[in-house]
This record gives C-alpha cells, sequence and structure tokens, in this order.
C-alpha cells in the first residue's frame, strides 16, 4: 500500500474517539469537528480497510469485530504519537538529548549515583536513560552512550574500561545453618538462584575451587542482578552477584557473603559510543562525568568495602 493511501491521524482519532463514546454525534463534541465530518471520516477509514467498523443496531452504534481487532492497534498508535510528542514537547529549543543505554541492575546501582549534579553543569542535555541488555547497533538505535559488560569490543565504537567484576554468594543471614559452612557445596543446600544472562556463573565458581556438583544449573532464574538480590533477601536462597552491586546490602547486614571465596570475571564494564561522536560536546561531556566520579566514588566504596579473604 502506497503510503500517500494510508489512512490519516485525524480518522484514527474520529474513529477512537466514536468508539469510546459509540455516538458521531460525542465524538464530533470532543473533536470539535461536526457530526458529518466525524462521519466521513470514518467512512474514508473503511474504504481504505475495506472492512466495515461499525453497525448501527436499534438506532445505537456498535462497533464490528473488525472495529474492535482494528481499535486496538489504533488505540497504540495513537498513544505513541503522544508520547512521542510529549517527548519533544518537554525539551527546549536550546537543549540536547543525550540517549543513553545500561544494564539494568548497572544503571540503578552503578550509574545512577553518579548523575548527581550533571545537570547543574550540563543544563542544556537532557538524559535519556533505558535499559537494554540485549546486543544492538548503536547506530540504528541512535544511542550515544552505551553501558555494557563484556570483552571490550563493540562494532563502530571506542570502548572505555570502567571496572573489573568479582563475583560472591550472597544471601540473607538467616538461612546460614548456625554452624556456618565447612565446603562450598553446601550451598547447594540453600537453593543456587540463577542469572539469566550468566547460566554458567555457579559452575564456573564451584570449579574455580576444584568443586563438582549437578546442581551448578538447578534454581530459579531471574533475569537481573536486581531480582536475584531481592530473592536472596527475602530468603529464597543464595544468589551469585558482582559484589559492587550487592554492596548496599552487604553494609547494612541484609545480605551476607555465606563462603568467602571471589571470582575475578573474565569480563569487564565498560562505557561505549560511536567511533564519530567521541569529540561531540555533550558525548564528551558525559564521559568526562562519569570518569571524574567514576574515581570519587570507587575510592569512598573501597573504603568501607570488606577485604575478601578469595
Amino acid at each position: 500500500m502506497s503510503r500517500r493511501h494510508l489512512p490519516t491521524i485525524s480518522a484514527m482519532q474520529c474513529f477512537e474517539t466514536a468508539a469510546r463514546h459509540l455516538s458521531f454525534t460525542r465524538a464530533a463534541e470532543e473533536l470539535s469537528l461536526t457530526q458529518s465530518a466525524v462521519s466521513k471520516q470514518v467512512a474514508q477509514l473503511e474504504s481504505v480497510l475495506e472492512h466495515p467498523l461499525f453497525r448501527r443496531i436499534r438506532k445505537r452504534l456498535q462497533v464490528t469485530p473488525e472495529g474492535s481487532l482494528y481499535l486496538t492497534e489504533v488505540r497504540k498508535i495513537l498513544a505513541q504519537v503522544e508520547i512521542s510528542t510529549r517527548y519533544m514537547q518537554s525539551y527546549g529549543g536550546q537543549s540536547e538529548v543525550l540517549k543513553v543505554t545500561t544494564l539494568p541492575t548497572f544503571g540503578s546501582r552503578w550509574l545512577i549515583p553518579r548523575l548527581n549534579g550533571f545537570r547543574f553543569r550540563h543544563p542544556n542535555v537532557f538524559l535519556d536513560i533505558s535499559n537494554r541488555v540485549a546486543p544492538f547497533d548503536l547506530e540504528q538505535e541512535r544511542v550515544d552512550i552505551a553501558f555494557f559488560f563484556g570483552q571490550g569490543v563493540w562494532p563502530g565504537a571506542e570502548c572505555i574500561k570502567l571496572l573489573d567484576e568479582e563475583v560472591v554468594p550472597v544471601c540473607s543471614p538467616h538461612v546460614l545453618p548456625a554452624t556456618g559452612l565447612s565446603d562450598p557445596l553446601e550451598l547447594t543446600q540453600l537453593v543456587l538462584l540463577q542469572s539469566a544472562t550468566r547460566p554458567e556463573s555457579w559452575h564456573d565458581w564451584f570449579e574455580a575451587q576444584d568443586r563438582y556438583t549437578p546442581h551448578s544449573y538447578h534454581g530459579p532464574r531471574f533475569d537481573t542482578f536486581y531480582m536475584s538480590l531481592q530473592a536472596a533477601r527475602a530468603g529464597c536462597g543464595v544468589a551469585l552477584v558482582p559484589r559492587f552491586l550487592a554492596q548496599e546490602e552487604l553494609q547494612t547486614g541484609q545480605l551476607v557473603v555465606p563462603w568467602q571465596f571471589s571470582l575475578k570475571s573474565r569480563s569487564a564494564y565498560y562505557l561505549a559510543y560511536p567511533e564519530h561522536k567521541g569529540e561531540v560536546e555533550k558525548v564528551r561531556g558525559f564521559i568526562d562525568w562519569i570518569l571524574e566520579h567514576q574515581q570519587t566514588l570507587d575510592t569512598d566504596t573501597l573504603a568501607t568495602t570488606p577485604s575478601s579473604t578469595g
């Protein structure tokens, strides 16, 4: 279908409003149009779709089955148009949007604390931050900055290493036996909480200690480390997580490390940006801010982090 034959937003609005009120008259009042104008728009829509959207039964308007199906799609389209419009209205003419993606728990636990004050130094830059786990193309998605965990390689991007990672088991102190643990394999009795994005984690952790258990892959599976931490806090089992992501709970005693062995990950956390955007002011300003505040906060964190017996 040629784009010039596609339905207009006005026609969709008339249809959605008439379907909501089951009245062309009330739809016309809401849209500040005449009843005949609303009726004409709906008729044109039916002509394009080649399906009736309404039928009259005893002088009452009813939506046809085809109309109900189309109504669901129309509401999605109108909602997206409204969101996109509000999105643009929220920024001033002299402002710029910086599109940032991050891993969910990393974003909430590491990135967000480092954003405090950025707005005052860069008042014309508005951050648009979203969670992304699966790989994607920076150019196609028009992303300016991406935080990721990996080997420091992203096609068409420059990557800056931020920090290494060590994973440790954590659980609620209430689920530990009073006598403590004498072997890491005893953790399997507490239920191993699994990470959907790192299915090999427990196997690698046990293997690094010359241990093996068929239960390495058994247990509830969670999409994010945040959910794993919450499950561990609730006493559902033991989670294997990056130590820095669990620092808040470890410091408050909500979680403990039941077996003092940490495994350094082969990968690390990186900041990536498209190669051609390295000198773009908003991108460079954000990178400089993150690197500056990474050092400050990491120093504070290290000062309060208990040492690992690794």
